[in-house]
């Protein structure tokens, strides 16, 4: 099995989704539509966000789907346990990546920041 190397970004378009996953975009619509695990939130026209954690999402989907052969309804069920498991909050705390982390948001922050008063002018 090849590990999928993930950006590290906040937000992920479905094109992107899609080339890291290796399916079609309507592959990653379906799936939508049938596994209540993946919601990608949407912006104000409709696109699809992704988050890091539905693209990991999406290639345990993959994973589940092509290579362990469960059809969508094994898969949903597979997934819904895998959830059940997991109740337990993670607390680790790493300072250094949450600094990092921050210093992102921020520059993301100012170059919207940048962008709207450019598009004021």
């Amino acid at each position: 099995m090849m590990t999928t190397l993930i950006p590290d970004k906040l937000f992920f378009k479905i094109g992107e989704v899609a080339d890291l996953a290796g399916v079609e975009q309507h592959v990653l619509r379906y799936w939508e539509d049938e596994l209540d695990a993946l919601k990608p939130t949407k912006n104000k026209v409709g696109q699809r966000l992704y988050q890091k954690k539905d693209v990991v999402l999406i290639l345990e989907i993959k994973r589940l789907l092509y290579e362990e052969k469960f059809t969508i309804a094994g898969a949903k069920n597979k997934l819904k346990k895998f959830k059940k498991k997991g109740t337990q909050l993670d607390f680790s705390y790493d300072r250094e990546s949450f600094l990092e982390w921050k210093r992102e948001i921020k520059n993301e922050l100012e170059s919207i920041l940048k962008t709207l008063e450019n598009t004021k002018d």
